[in-house]
């Protein structure tokens, strides 16, 4: 099968989709912006070739080089994993028909206010929403529904250029600050008080295959504006307990609302005193370090059955269950440029058997701004069988571990 893979070397872990391919047989051909001698000996290894392009988000450029590809050889598949790209794949996709994620399919999961739209006519729980381009709308929509109230980007990832507006005259500073006042299209929403967490899948055929549930620790804006926090993500081993039912049921009918076919999906849902509420959702993976958290988690390798997916229409393993596993985020106390860590050799003494992975940058690495949130200079991945013992070790990670800046 030959299967082309959009941006093969950037994030990181976009490679351990290139290696899942190549190791279930696919002839892989790579797409992307840098040149081929940037990519490492590996990847160039699982590449059976690539064509370099100067955007990947350029649907002209990509539809060019498809194009080129299909010239010499028949393309049964064409993928992308980064929330950018994933729009601009899917219009070439149905341009060259190629199989895979509709236009409408990964539309609905890019537009924030048209996807909340569809989902509350299909009667599932989701905050108010409208999409704008006029600060006169948001203006009237804050009157209407009240503050606090989210304020984002109409086709953002992550929480990256999100602001919680609380007061009246943040509004007005917001209406600026994204670009609202200059006709900058935003995405503001009703603001849902509850706990957050994600439902993750791999969907194949329209059916669940592999579920995960991981709760945020704190929820992700406040990780993003307070320094002195080392926000934790966990995966839970008990998906399958009547707590989660409601979860898992919603998570299904969202998936299967937007015509989700063979691919990962990543949906961000929140808990509080309005019982559970949909967030948003991605027809991709997660991004960051979820997927090695659930690799760790249940030790199998999900990017391979991701691949064998494609391949094969089925997934070829199944997940143990075995442990929780989550990643504390440690950050330093100030910007600037790290100078050392403390508490390191103590932390491994105590739980050196549960952690599966980490990071600690050397001395004078520039330090990450407190609103990367997640993606921190330092971080420790761990693992324990018991959801709540796990939790306590990683409060004890946060704080026994200091990195230290100036």
């Amino acid at each position: 099968m030959n299967i082309i893979f959009i941006e093969p070397a950037f994030p990181d872990n976009q490679r351990d989709f290139v290696r899942g391919l190549h190791a279930v047989g696919a002839h892989v051909i790579g797409i992307g912006e840098r040149p081929a001698d940037w990519l490492d000996d590996e990847v160039r290894h699982w590449l059976g070739d690539y064509v370099q392009i100067p955007s990947v988000t350029d649907e002209g450029a990509l539809y060019a080089a498809v194009r080129g590809i299909q010239d010499h050889l028949w393309v049964d598949r064409l993928e992308a994993t980064v929330e950018a790209h994933v729009l601009p794949a899917a219009r070439v996709r149905e341009a060259c028909q190629i199989p895979g994620t509709s236009v409408h399919t990964a539309w609905l999961c890019r537009d924030k206010p048209a996807m909340k739209e569809a989902l509350r006519q299909a009667g599932i729980p989701c905050a108010q929403s409208i999409g704008t381009r006029d600060p006169a709308e948001a203006r009237d929509f804050a009157a209407r529904v009240g503050l606090p109230l989210i304020v984002k980007p109409r086709d953002g990832a992550g929480a990256g250029g999100t602001w919680r507006i609380d007061h009246a005259d943040e509004l007005e500073q917001v209406i600026h600050a994204s670009g609202l006042a200059d006709g900058a299209a935003v995405a503001i929403e009703e603001f849902i008080e509850g706990h957050e967490g994600y439902y993750d899948t791999l969907t194949v055929n329209g059916v669940v295959r592999h579920e995960f549930i991981t709760h945020y620790y704190p929820n992700v804006l406040e990780a993003m504006r307070t320094r002195w926090i080392s926000p934790q993500m966990v995966t839970t081993n008990r998906v399958d307990a009547p707590g989660y039912a409601e979860v898992r049921a919603l998570g299904r009918r969202v998936n299967k609302l937007f015509d989700i076919g063979t691919s990962a999906t990543h949906m961000e849902w929140f808990f509080g005193p309005k019982g559970l509420k949909f967030s948003e959702i991605g027809c991709r993976p997660p991004g960051v370090c979820p997927w090695a958290v659930y690799n760790d988690a249940n030790e199998f390798d999900l990017y391979r059955d991701w691949a064998h997916a494609l391949m094969h229409g089925d997934v070829a393993q199944q997940p143990s269950r075995r442990y929780a596993c989550g990643l504390i985020a440690l950050r330093p106390d100030q910007d600037g440029h790290v100078t050392g860590c403390e508490g390191i050799d103590d932390i491994q003494a105590r739980f050196g058997e549960w952690v599966t992975a980490c990071r600690f940058p050397d001395p004078g690495t520039p330090t990450q701004p407190v609103e990367a949130g997640y993606m921190a200079n330092a971080w420790v991945r761990i693992r324990h069988p018991d959801y709540d013992q796990l939790r306590w070790m990683m409060d004890e990670i946060g704080r026994s571990v200091q990195l230290l800046a100036g």
